[in-house]
């Protein structure tokens, strides 16, 4: 596969306002909380271990034939306050099996929740890298109360490869 610099520009720009526009809006939540902290480090909290059944994905650029009920399953463990491991398997909205592999970063509290980014490696989507392993990059909100999570991911759009989404993961504590 040819490396096309422009599609290369275009899809950095996109991650970094998608992170730059989570780290606004989290400042900006923090700030109505806690005017003298508008940024602290998540309190520490035990290991948990979550179950999900995939995802549901509200697309930005809705093309018809897209999947938004990305099912599957998944595993994340959290391994302290900010960091947690994940991996599964789902749908994806092409409808092929992908897979991932990665990590969550979730350093600040924010509206009752951890805001941070979320990267790893996924494969699965026909029209990036040949459906191969890809090394991904999202912005990331986390909300957790005793048995049930919620994720909110934004998958920023990748021209012709990549559909970009907001998607919600449901989990389940089972540890």
């Amino acid at each position: 596969m040819s490396h096309n610099p422009k599609l290369a520009h275009h899809c950095w720009r996109t991650w970094l306002l998608g992170l730059a526009m989570v780290g606004s809006c989290a400042a900006s939540l923090a700030a109505e909380n806690d005017v003298s902290a508008p940024l602290t480090l998540a309190p520490a909290s035990a290991r948990a271990v979550w179950v999900n059944a995939g995802y549901y994905s509200l697309h930005i650029d809705n093309q018809p034939g897209l999947r938004d009920a990305n099912i599957g399953l998944g595993m994340e463990v959290r391994l302290d306050d900010t960091w947690a491991a994940t991996a599964g398997r789902f749908m994806n909205s092409d409808s092929v099996h992908s897979h991932y592999l990665g990590a969550y970063y979730r350093p600040w509290r924010v509206a009752g929740g951890q805001v941070g980014v979320m990267g790893g490696l996924i494969n699965g989507y026909p029209n990036a890298f040949n459906g191969g392993w890809f090394p991904a990059l999202a912005p990331v909100a986390t909300w957790e109360r005793d048995m049930v999570g919620l994720n909110v991911i934004f998958v920023p759009p990748i021209q012709n490869r990549l559909y970009g989404a907001i998607s919600f993961q449901l989990k389940l504590r089972v540890y």
